[in-house]
């Protein structure tokens, strides 16, 4: 019973910071509000939350990290996939050996395995911040880009990273060598059990769905086990469940493409993971708060062990590692510009002065969120000869305060820097769009003359349905015309009658039919073929009713 009122009381709190958040009159990032909401509770209500951090593990993010992977735009993250994996996998490599020796340099009493933990906590960005900080100032498209490829992948790393630095602090040792080829497995491991398990179930679901039909609320299921099972297959064959969460939503978004669902199935489904996303980073930035009185106070312990008294140092600790960050990313930032300039140079490309503000955006952009603190909650409570993990309430003080001060400088300099920033103009995706609705038009067009015959064929009422038919293929015949000229979309024409409602309905799903062919023939990128994809979805539950 007290376990179940938990988690209402955490689910209300999600809801109401979402609404003080929106009433505050200056933009505060709802994160921020969360983690004051939750200290009340913690100081202010009789509620104490054990947290397990395997259990919290495996809640926590392989949903997070799927959604990551399913929604995040390829063919954005393919455009600039030299510089994403520059920031992902470099900056992270980095961060963790520079900042790791120098947090163990400032606080001696933390042991060099644990600092490179904290290291590799801290070391992923939240997108999700980012734009709710941004979300009263226009952020450029393709800087969001690149900061949701860099969030995807440094998550992966930067746990990984983590994993391998828990190990060196329950055993006490630590190979390169040994490390090297045990990443390999972990990581290569890991992506082909989310690849599998993937493609496996998505097929198989395929297969029923055919034969027998399909019911939303399983595959609205099926979708939401398919991150926990790729993470428990992976971690059962030790290998990185971090990974094989990843691997499996990037796969998901491929496997769409092929393997359709009901237009109610995605509609629901889209519905479903999106107030599972809001309520789990919620939780964790409450649980952060509600954990952060107990955290100050161990976490003050510590700090004497290192021959301090003062509790101000601890946020001198946080402050100094914060800006070791922030200056590792701005020095990181502006090296992997300066080579992406440099190649394209030699490619012929006319060369662009890098702008200062650019590169300052970049880097406050580093906003540590949802995945640090879920990382860092994760930490094991005892070493394996049953004593506890060293200077574990400090890592957890010390993750927690950066995620604060970068969400608050963040949510200062940003809106300064990102007002009337503009970056590389991007080709205009209106010809793509346009092309790939004339091409789904000509389709519809070709299904409602096969359907009006197939249907019309010795009955006597031919003329009805060549009426109905032919009131829906003027639509299509006008959108061919109006789209070939770049006008606007054709208005559409009256759905009344049975015969009209069915016409419409195959019409539509050849529509969905031809979208997903030239999306997987890669002649439309992504993101046109979800705006469509979904178009057509909405379309087609209005005739459904």
């Amino acid at each position: 019973m007290e376990t179940v009122s938990i988690v209402l009381v955490l689910l209300l709190a999600v809801v109401v910071s979402a609404a003080i958040a929106r009433m505050l009159p200056v933009a505060v990032p709802a994160p921020l509000v969360q983690i004051a909401l939750g200290a009340v509770i913690g100081l202010g209500v009789k509620l104490k939350v054990e947290l397990d951090p395997e259990l919290f593990l495996l809640l926590f993010l392989p949903p997070l990290l799927f959604l990551d992977g399913w929604r995040i735009p390829k063919d954005e993250l393919l455009k600039d996939l030299s510089t994403v994996a520059e920031l992902a996998l470099g900056l992270v490599l980095l961060t963790v050996v520079g900042v790791g020796f120098f947090i163990h340099w400032m606080i001696p009493a933390m042991p060099l395995a644990v600092a490179f933990a904290l290291a590799a906590v801290v070391s992923p960005t939240d997108p999700i911040a980012v734009s709710a900080i941004a979300s009263r100032v226009s952020i450029p498209k393709r800087m969001m880009h690149i900061l949701e490829g860099e969030s995807l992948l440094n998550d992966a790393s930067g746990l990984v990273c983590l994993r391998f630095a828990i190990a060196a602090a329950l055993t006490g040792t630590f190979s390169p060598s040994a490390a090297a080829l045990s990443f390999l497995w972990v990581a290569a491991g890991g992506i082909v059990v989310g690849v599998v398990v993937t493609l496996a179930v998505t097929r198989a679901k395929a297969w029923v769905s055919n034969r027998f039909g399909e019911e939303t609320g399983s595959q609205i299921l099926i979708s939401l086990l398919i991150p926990f099972g790729s993470y428990l297959l992976a971690e059962h064959l030790h290998c990185s469940g971090i990974l094989a969460a990843v691997a499996a939503g990037v796969t998901m978004s491929f496997a769409e493409i092929s393997r359709q669902a009901l237009a109610t199935t995605r509609m629901r489904r889209n519905s479903v993971w999106d107030t599972i996303q809001f309520a789990a980073n919620g939780i964790i930035f409450v649980l952060l708060g509600e954990q952060l009185p107990d955290i100050i106070a161990h976490a003050g312990e510590t700090v004497r062990l290192s021959g301090h008294v003062e509790p101000w140092w601890l946020i001198v600790y946080v402050l100094a590692i914060t800006l070791s960050l922030a200056l590792l990313r701005f020095l990181w930032v502006w090296a992997s510009f300066r080579l992406t300039l440099f190649r394209r140079r030699n490619d012929g490309t006319p060369p662009r002065k890098i702008a200062k503000r650019l590169l300052a955006a970049m880097s406050f952009a580093g906003v540590r969120g949802a995945i640090t603190l879920a990382g860092v909650l994760t930490l094991p409570l005892t070493l394996n000869d049953g004593t506890p993990f060293p200077a574990r309430d400090l890592a957890i003080f010390l993750a927690a305060g950066v995620i604060i001060v970068s969400l608050l400088a963040a949510s200062i300099a940003l809106p300064l820097l990102l007002h009337g920033l503009t970056m590389p103009s991007e080709p205009s995706k209106q010809v793509e769009e346009d092309r790939a609705r004339v091409a789904a038009a000509k389709a519809a067009i070709r299904e409602v003359e096969r359907v009006q015959h197939a249907l019309a064929d010795g009955r006597g009422d031919a003329d009805v349905y060549a009426s109905a038919g032919t009131r829906i293929m003027d639509t299509y015949r006008e959108r061919i015309e109006r789209r070939t000229k770049r006008g606007e979309a054709a208005a559409q024409a009256r759905r009344d009658g049975r015969i009209e409602r069915d016409l419409r309905l195959a019409a539509l799903g050849a529509e969905r039919d031809e979208i997903f062919r030239i999306a997987r023939d890669r002649e439309i990128g992504s993101e046109t073929a979800k705006k469509l994809i979904r178009e057509i979805d909405l379309a087609e539950a209005r005739h459904r009713v």
